[in-house]
């Protein structure tokens, strides 16, 4: 991840960064299998940092609102009655709102992690992490399923789509099975880590070329090298909107599979 690690053991060969930036050694070093990297110290991390900042945030409620409360019930009903309520329904939103509002602001700092000093890596850039989170998610949303309609019931209204002759039945059964029961999880994983692995290369690519160039071409270098350290910085800027939205977007399908999961037709 560092500039040293793409330029060659002679000094005036630039290598792009690859996949390799992403593989990363121990915390600890009695730790040699590897189990305790940096990305499973920031999901920790990220843990503590959520839980605290919500427990602070709503221990001491006054009818008037300090900063903090106010930051924290801001944060809430952003989730809350943006994602929550207006997706899966004012009947039934209520009791899974801690989810949402966990999840979000859990997957936002494990993003935001990319652009913070001393971090600078996004923890969902390991497809395992994000495969992690969205094999939980497939939990939570079929469990709120089969809890409401019974597992035959759930897989009838997941798989049997309304409103077609039963001669379709063979054909559109497998695949509304393979869309919503296997699928889903995939491609939830899939956009989450693909867009913090893409958005990470990226950054380092401008970053240490800018300096390559700077340090190895000189003229055109001169040029060229201080272009690419702005554009680095603009693509760290339009990372942290990524960042963002990939947080929303991941809370946001989670709150529609909630419904498609208590709904009672499909």
């Amino acid at each position: 991840m560092t500039y040293a690690a793409t330029i060659s053991a002679s000094g005036d060969e630039f290598h792009a960064p690859g996949p390799a930036i992403f593989e990363l050694p121990s915390v600890f070093p009695w730790n040699g299998d590897g189990v305790v990297t940096k990305p499973v110290l920031q999901l920790v991390v990220a843990a503590v940092v959520v839980f605290t900042l919500l427990y602070l945030a709503s221990r001491k409620r006054a009818l008037v609102p300090g900063k903090l409360q106010f930051a924290g019930e801001s944060a809430y009903g952003f989730v809350r009655n943006g994602i929550g309520r207006d997706i899966i329904g004012s009947h039934d939103f209520q009791r899974y709102v801690p989810y949402l509002v966990s999840l979000f602001f859990f997957i936002l700092l494990n993003n935001l992690f990319a652009s913070i000093p001393l971090f600078q890596f996004p923890t969902f850039s390991r497809a395992g992490m994000a495969y992690a989170l969205a094999g939980l998610s497939w939990l939570v949303y079929n469990y709120i399923g089969i809890r409401k309609h019974g597992l035959i019931g759930y897989l009838k209204l997941q798989c049997v789509p309304s409103g077609v002759s039963p001669a379709m039945y063979p054909l559109l059964v497998p695949l509304e099975f393979f869309s919503n029961i296997l699928v889903r999880p995939v491609t939830l994983a899939l956009r989450l880590f693909c867009n913090m692995f893409a958005g990470h290369i990226l950054l380092v690519l401008f970053a240490t070329g800018g300096f390559h160039l700077i340090l190895e071409y000189g003229g055109i270098g001169y040029v060229a090298g201080p272009l690419a350290l702005v554009l680095a910085v603009v693509v760290s800027f339009l990372e942290m909107l990524i960042q963002f939205l990939q947080a929303y977007v991941f809370v946001l399908l989670n709150a529609m599979y909630i419904q498609g999961a208590l709904a009672d037709e499909h």
